[in-house]
């Protein structure tokens, strides 16, 4: 239970993360300067939590993983929010088990159970829906979503692994070591450092993110990346959620953005249930 319950908070705080983004772009905002300033604040988050075991023992691998994500996804991440907006981005974001249960079946031989299975299948039928959505707002634009599809596939390579590396180190050094990673991506990308104001918009943002990666990477060092991978997904449904909420008026959030957010999370409940 202490899998699900990580997983699910890693979802949440995932899903308030793209929200905070959305909410703190402004025209003209670099990708590469928005990534820096969102994974800068979070690797601060992961140094605190690190800093309480203080045992680097076995990080460096982790920075390799980060060069993947949080590293050049995070990038593939601010610039789907930017051209396709904060719930879509999430849905799609949501098919991330079809290729993470799909690594870890090949190359990490864990054992395909049906309610796995049939979670998975959910999930990426909430994905279905989106790209099936006929009635998106004009400014959602069909690169974001390609966008959000390439960082979807370096969020499922990270995932297993970080799995795969699980007994080499602590989860929280292994966070703050890809964040680390992370900062390096974005500052090569972008070449400079974000101002003090950009820093405080997006604060929000990477301290959801610095949590989110703790909780994630706790759930990883406990649970198979078949269970904790579909969970996780379950940030499609906080993402159109809050999207409602807050920023409905520019989202356009429909029946058919809502319902392929709930399959999602059927998904991931069908997963927890049978944990």
């Amino acid at each position: 239970m202490t899998v699900v319950l990580l997983a699910l908070a890693s979802a949440a705080l995932f899903g308030g993360m793209t929200i905070a983004v959305r909410l703190a772009l402004r025209p003209g905002d670099e990708a590469g300067s928005v990534a820096l300033a969102t994974v800068l604040p979070a690797f601060a988050v992961s140094l605190v939590a690190a800093a309480v075991p203080h045992d680097a023992h076995g990080a460096w691998p982790f920075l390799l993983a980060g060069l993947l994500a949080p590293g050049a996804s995070q990038i593939l991440f601010t610039l789907a929010v930017r051209e396709a907006g904060a719930s879509r981005t999430s849905v799609t974001v949501g098919a991330a088990p079809l290729v993470a249960v799909a690594i870890a079946l090949l190359f990490l031989h864990e054992p395909l159970r049906l309610p796995l299975a049939l979670g998975a299948l959910c999930i990426v039928a909430g994905g279905v829906l989106l790209a099936a959505e006929r009635d998106r707002p004009e400014h959602v634009r069909g690169l974001g979503l390609i966008f959000a599809v390439g960082a979807t596939v370096l969020f499922a390579t990270r995932d297993n692994v970080v799995r795969a590396l699980h007994g080499q180190s602590r989860p929280e050094t292994a966070a703050a070591a890809t964040l680390l990673a992370g900062v390096v991506v974005a500052f090569l990308w972008t070449r400079r450092a974000p101002a003090l104001g950009r820093l405080r918009r997006f604060a929000p943002a990477g301290l959801c993110f610095g949590l989110s990666y703790i909780c994630l990477f706790e759930a990883y060092f406990r649970g198979r990346v078949t269970v904790v991978s579909p969970l996780v997904a379950t940030e499609s449904l906080w993402g159109v959620g809050l999207s409602a909420l807050l920023i409905r008026h520019t989202e356009g959030v429909g029946r058919r953005l809502a319902l392929g957010a709930l399959v999602v999370v059927l998904g991931g409940a069908v997963i927890g249930a049978t944990r």
